[in-house]
């Protein structure tokens, strides 16, 4: 993959979280800057995501620790855990926000 496809595969990505977390309705506040996307909880505990250009990975930080995907068979694959990262944004925002959230 080169780096326009990167940008392109991590773009989409983000856009599918930022597009669920306003259609579940949960109280999630989000911002990203530059690489870097910020959700924040009631709490005031965060996820961090952000894109590793040179690795050509997306890192996760939450309060269950750090994670890196990698596009694998059309999807980011978490090298750890072999979890889809959106199924994993989902199930760290449900653990962060204390409550299951309706993803639609």
């Amino acid at each position: 993959m080169n780096e326009t496809e990167f940008h392109q595969l991590v773009d989409s990505q983000m856009q599918i979280i930022e597009e669920a977390i306003d259609e579940s309705g949960a109280d999630i506040d989000f911002e990203t800057s530059g690489n870097v996307m910020t959700l924040e909880f009631d709490d005031g505990s965060q996820i961090i995501i952000n894109r590793q250009e040179p690795m050509k990975e997306i890192w996760l930080a939450s309060k269950s620790g750090g994670f890196h995907f990698q596009w694998k068979e059309q999807q980011w694959i978490c090298s750890k855990t072999g979890m889809e990262l959106f199924t994993m944004v989902k199930q760290e925002c449900e653990k962060h926000a204390g409550e299951s959230i309706d993803w639609a």
